[in-house]
This record gives C-alpha cells, sequence and structure tokens, in this order.
C-alpha cells in the first residue's frame, strides 16, 4: 500500500464485522455509517453464517467448549491437532466480537440455560466452571445476552492469585498468574464493567491484573527481563485465548479509553514488536494459524498480509501514536 488512504480502502474491502470498525476506529466515519455497516453484520456474510449454524437448543455444534461428537481419544484430540474451535463458547465470541446485535439472539440465554452443560462436571452454562478463561468468555458473553452472570463476575474475586492476575491451572494447584489466562480474564471483565458500570471492587482487581502485565512489559519474566517465550511476539487472527503482544495492547487501548487515561509508559517495548512486525506497505502478516475444525475460515493463511491483524496493529499504533504527540 503506497499511501495511508491505499491501507484503508483495502481495509474497508471486506466483511461488514471487520469494516464497521474499520470505519469507526481508522477510517473516521459518521456514526450513522458505521453503525449502518455494524448492522448488518447479523444479515450477511461471517455473522449471518455463523447464527445460521446455530442448534434448535441454542447451541453450537452441540457442546458448550467442544463440540458434542469430538472423541476426547481420538487424533483430533492429540497433542498437536488443535482443539475445535466451533462449540457454543466460540461461535458466542465471534458473534460478539464481530458486533452482532443481541436481538438477533433472542431466547439464546434461556435456551443454554435449560440445555447447555460444560463438559467438566456437567455444570450450568451460565454458571461457568473452573477454567479462568472460559469464565472470562461466559462472563462476556452473558452480559452480552443478559444472562446473569453475577456470581461469574464475583469467582473472579475470590480466585485471583497473590500476584495479581489468574491461572486457569490454579485447579491444578498453580499460585503464579498466567499471561494467557491474566489478559482472557481482565478482557472478559472489561466488557462486562463496560456495559454494566461493574463495582468498586471488580475494577480493583482487573486493574491489578493489569498492574501484573505492566510489571512484565507485557512479555517479560519480572525475575530475569527475558521474553517469556516466542508466543508473545506472534501474531494470528483469531486470536482465541493465546497471547500476544498485539492482542493485549489492544486490550490496553480499550482499557485507557473505559478509563480516561493515556497510555502507559511500560507497553512501550510492547508497541515497538508491534511496530516492528509492520511491513513497509503498512500490513502484518498471518505468522501461525492455531489448528483445528472451524465452521469457516475468516482470515487469510499463514504467510499473507492479514486485514484483521493489520487493523488491530494499525488501531495500537495510531492510539499510542496519537497520545505521544500530545
Amino acid at each position: 500500500m503506497a499511501t495511508e488512504t491505499a491501507l484503508i480502502d483495502w481495509l474497508l474491502e471486506t466483511d461488514p464485522a471487520l469494516r464497521w470498525q474499520v470505519e469507526r476506529d481508522l477510517a473516521g466515519a459518521p456514526a450513522e455509517v458505521w453503525r449502518a455497516t455494524r448492522a448488518r453484520v447479523g444479515t450477511e456474510g461471517f455473522g449471518e453464517r455463523l447464527l445460521a449454524l446455530q442448534d434448535a437448543d441454542g447451541q453450537w455444534a452441540g457442546g458448550a467448549y467442544f463440540p458434542g461428537d469430538l472423541d476426547f481419544t481420538g487424533p483430533e484430540a492429540a497433542e498437536g491437532a488443535g482443539q475445535p474451535w466451533t462449540a457454543t463458547t466460540w461461535s458466542l465470541n465471534a458473534l460478539r466480537e464481530w458486533g452482532v446485535d443481541a436481538a438477533l439472539l433472542s431466547g439464546t440465554a434461556d435456551l443454554l440455560a435449560a440445555n447447555s452443560r460444560w463438559e467438566y462436571n456437567d455444570l450450568p452454562y451460565w454458571g461457568g466452571e473452573v477454567d479462568c478463561c472460559i469464565n472470562a468468555y461466559t462472563l462476556a458473553n452473558g452480559t452480552w445476552l443478559g444472562a446473569d452472570v453475577s456470581g461469574l463476575a464475583q469467582w473472579f474475586l475470590e480466585h485471583r492469585m497473590a500476584d495479581g492476575g489468574w491461572n486457569c491451572e490454579w485447579v491444578e494447584g498453580s499460585t503464579r498468574s498466567s499471561f494467557h489466562s491474566t489478559l482472557n480474564s481482565v478482557k472478559g471483565l472489561l466488557y462486562h464493567e463496560a456495559a454494566t458500570g461493574g463495582s468498586a471492587e471488580l475494577r480493583e482487581a482487573r486493574r491489578s491484573a493489569e498492574e501484573y502485565l505492566l510489571e512484565r512489559r507485557l512479555m517479560r519474566s519480572l525475575s530475569t527481563g527475558e521474553l517469556v517465550a516466542s508466543w508473545a511476539t506472534r501474531f494470528a487472527y483469531p486470536f482465541r485465548w493465546f497471547y500476544s503482544v498485539l492482542n493485549a495492547a489492544d486490550y490496553f487501548r480499550a482499557a485507557a479509553l473505559l478509563d480516561g487515561t493515556r497510555p502507559d509508559p511500560r507497553l512501550a517495548d510492547a508497541i515497538d514488536v508491534i511496530r516492528a512486525a509492520r511491513l513497509p506497505d503498512g500490513t502484518w502478516l498471518q505468522e501461525r494459524r492455531h489448528p483445528g475444525r472451524v465452521w469457516f475460515e475468516v482470515d487469510v493463511p499463514a504467510g499473507e498480509p492479514s486485514k484483521w491483524l493489520t487493523f488491530h496493529g494499525t488501531r495500537v499504533l495510531d492510539w499510542w501514536d496519537e497520545a505521544s504527540r500530545g
């Protein structure tokens, strides 16, 4: 892309699920324009296709977190095969993140309350289970669909680690927070807070977890200062549950906008990584694909310029650079 205008034009040639966000956050389109595009997400393209795949009982693929037909002893569940991404939780995550109007899923919250149980201990859907990432998705999805998830919000207060974050392996005895688990948890808490106003306790927990990530510059060991792992600086879309500094920086942008604060200077290392990954034409490459069954592809194969990653990367750098100029 030779110019910024060309880059925006390229990004706009896409499904309404992404286009409305480009219009709002990068192109500076009037509210009536991007809202009209957002209203199309549930009636065409990715959103329409995924809505049509919902089961009569309110679920997708017959399961809460995994498809109902998954053989947990078969090749699809083997190490390296990747988990399937077709079940209810992943489908709701996508629809919510794409901006689908919750009214198009009228009755879904009640259907899931009646028909969906977690694969872990057959627990009821809106009550969550023991995995913080799953509970964060459920908190956000329940808030979006109008389910009673107040108990799940309280769960995060009760299961926070002493270092400020969360770890999905707490049930296995872990006492140290995880980058992945902490990011997914604060994303769910932020969505809930933005929609409901939250509470002082939940806000303090969210900010404490943000501090956990910021102290580590979003990617470094607190004790050694070394990069925690290569996954922190590898970018892939959809983000799924995987941590990356791009996924995290995009969260911190959203949190700062909700809180009315400037970017924290401790994000600088992560911003440098994101900027370095941008190609001369302004795009970011899809660096890998998360293996596993999907309903349909929403982004390009590994090695090709990704519109989704380019949108997120451009949005983060624009936010950071604008604050730096101010």
